[in-house]
C-alpha cells in the first residue's frame, strides 16, 4: 500500500463500485443492441434499466458459493431485475465483460497518467528556460569531463518525458479495445454488431480478431509502456541524488521547516523523495515480466493471467501516477546551489578545456597523436596534484611548455580557456527541443 496516495480519481478507477458498475453498463449495452437488432422484445431495455442494481455484500456472499464473481454478480441483478433478467448476459461470456472493463479502467487510468506527464513537461521547460546558462561542469564515468548547463539537464528530461507522453498515447490507444463476441471469439452466439455498438457507447475500439479474452499482447504493451516511464523517472532521481552527495552538492530536494533528515544525526538532509522514486521504478519495472508471460496462454484462452492483472491494475497505475506527482513536486521545487556549481566546474584546475587546446593544436599543424601527447602530460600534472596544496593550474602548465609555447600565443591560450564557448550552440538545442 503506498502511503499518503491523495488521487481520488485514480483510486476510484479500481474501486469495486466502479468495477460493477462498468460491467452493469456493459450488460445494458448489450441489451440495447440486442433490442435494436431484434434479439430480445422491445422495450426490455428499458425496463431493466428501470430496475437494474446490485449490491457488493450479496455478491461476495453469492460468489462464496458459486466461486465465479461473474455469475455472482448476474444473480444478483438479475434478483433486482426479475423476469427480464434472462435477457441480460444474451450471447455473452464472463470474458466479454471482465475484458471490456478492464480496457476502460486502463484506459481511464491512462488518461491521469497523460495528464501528469503534460504537467511534468511545463516544469521541466521551466526549469530548462530558467538555467539554461547556468554553466556546470558535465561528467561521463561520473568523472569531470566538460561543461554543460543545468538548463540542458532539465531539456534532456524534457524530451525524454515528451518521447515518454506518446508512448503513453499509444498504450492508451492500444489497451482501449472493446471484446463481445463470445465463447472462443467466433460471434457463434452474439451478433458481432453488438461488439461495435458497445465498443462505440464506451468510447472503446472492437477488438480486431480475438480468442475468448482480448489478446495479451496489447496488455504487455501498456504495462511495458508504464515501466519504461518508470525508468526515466529512476534516471531524473538518480540524477538528483548524485547531485545532492555532500561532495558535489549542486542541488538538492527542498528541505521543508520542521523536516528531519535522521534519528540519530540531525544535520542530515537526505534525498529521501528521489530514493522512494528509484524503489517504486524497481517495483513497476519488476511487474513487466509477468505481463509477458501473461501473452503466452493455453490456445482460446486460460485465466492464469487473470490473478496477475487483478493485483498490477491497481497496483501499478496507481504507483506510476504517485511517482510522477512526486516527480513534478521534486522538479518543481528543486534547489540549486551556484557556489557550489561554479566550485566544481573549477575544482580540477581547468581540466575541462583539455579539448578545446587539443583541436587547437592540432588546428596549428600539430599531428593529433603528438598534440594527444602534450595535452595529455600537462593535464596529468595538474591532475596528480588537483587535491594537493600545491596544485597545479592547467592554464599555467601549458603556457610553461616549450613545446606549447612554440605553437601557441598566451592570448591565443587565453581564449582557449573560455567557458562561454560551450554555449555557443545552446539556442540550437534549445530550438530542436522545445521547437519554438
Amino acid at each position: 500500500m503506498i502511503p499518503r496516495y491523495s488521487n481520488p480519481e485514480m483510486e476510484h478507477i479500481w474501486t469495486d463500485q466502479y468495477k460493477l458498475d462498468t460491467w452493469l453498463k456493459i450488460e445494458i449495452l448489450a441489451c440495447e443492441a440486442n433490442e435494436k437488432l431484434g434479439v430480445i422484445p422491445k422495450g426490455v431495455t428499458k425496463e431493466i434499466k428501470k430496475r437494474a442494481d446490485f449490491d457488493q455484500n450479496r455478491i461476495l456472499e453469492l460468489e462464496r458459493v458459486t466461486k465465479h464473481d461473474v455469475i455472482a454478480f448476474l444473480t444478483n441483478v438479475a434478483e433486482y431485475v426479475g423476469e427480464n433478467s434472462k435477457y441480460i448476459h444474451n450471447g455473452l461470456t464472463s470474458s466479454d465483460i471482465l475484458d471490456t472493463s478492464f480496457s476502460l479502467q486502463l484506459k481511464q487510468a491512462s488518461l491521469l497518467i497523460i495528464k501528469k506527464l503534460e504537467k511534468l513537461l511545463i516544469i521541466f521547460k521551466k526549469q530548462a528556460i530558467r538555467y539554461k546558462d547556468t554553466i556546470c561542469i558535465g561528467r561521463s564515468h561520473g568523472i569531470h569531463a566538460e561543461p554543460i548547463t543545468m538548463g540542458l539537464k532539465f531539456a534532456l528530461a524534457y524530451a525524454e518525458f515528451e518521447r515518454c507522453l506518446a508512448r503513453m498515447k499509444l498504450a492508451k490507444k492500444e489497451i482501449s479495445v472493446c471484446k463481445i463476441s463470445g465463447p472462443v471469439g467466433t460471434y457463434s452466439s452474439i451478433n458481432p454488431k453488438v461488439e461495435e455498438y458497445v465498443a462505440k457507447k464506451m468510447g472503446l475500439l472492437a477488438e480486431t480478431i480475438s480468442t475468448q479474452i482480448v489478446p495479451r499482447d496489447r496488455h504487455a504493451y501498456f504495462f511495458s509502456t508504464l515501466a519504461l516511464i518508470a525508468s526515466s523517472i529512476d534516471r531524473i532521481a538518480t540524477e538528483i541524488r548524485h547531485l545532492q552527495r555532500t561532495e558535489v552538492l549542486e542541488a538538492e530536494e527542498f528541505f521543508s521547516s520542521g523536516q528531519k533528515g535522521s534519528s540519530a544525526m540531525p544535520h542530515k538532509r537526505n534525498p529521501v523523495l528521489s530514493e522512494n522514486l528509484s524503489g517504486l521504478a524497481r517495483y513497476i519495472k519488476a511487474t513487466t515480466a509477468s505481463t509477458l508471460d501473461n501473452v503466452v496462454l493455453w490456445h482460446e484462452r486460460d485465466i492464469s493471467h487473470s490473478s496477475v492483472e487483478r493485483i498490477i491494475g491497481p497496483d501499478v497505475t496507481i504507483a506510476l501516477d504517485f511517482s510522477l506527482e512526486r516527480l513534478i513536486n521534486v522538479v518543481d521545487n528543486l534547489v540549486l546551489h551556484p557556489n557550489n556549481i561554479k566550485r566544481n566546474l573549477n575544482q580540477l584546475k581547468g581540466l575541462h578545456f583539455s579539448q578545446n587546446v587539443l583541436l587547437k593544436l592540432i588546428e596549428k599543424g600539430m599531428s593529433r597523436e603528438s598534440a594527444y601527447s602534450v595535452v595529455q602530460k600537462n593535464a596529468m600534472k595538474t591532475w596528480n596534484k588537483s587535491s594537493s596544496k600545491n596544485s597545479i593550474n592547467f592554464f599555467d602548465c601549458l603556457s610553461k611548455d616549450k613545446t606549447v609555447k612554440n605553437i601557441l600565443t598566451v592570448k591565443e591560450l587565453k581564449e582557449i580557456f573560455n567557458n562561454k564557448s560551450y554555449l555557443k550552440n545552446i539556442n540550437y538545442i534549445y530550438k530542436k527541443v522545445f521547437k519554438d
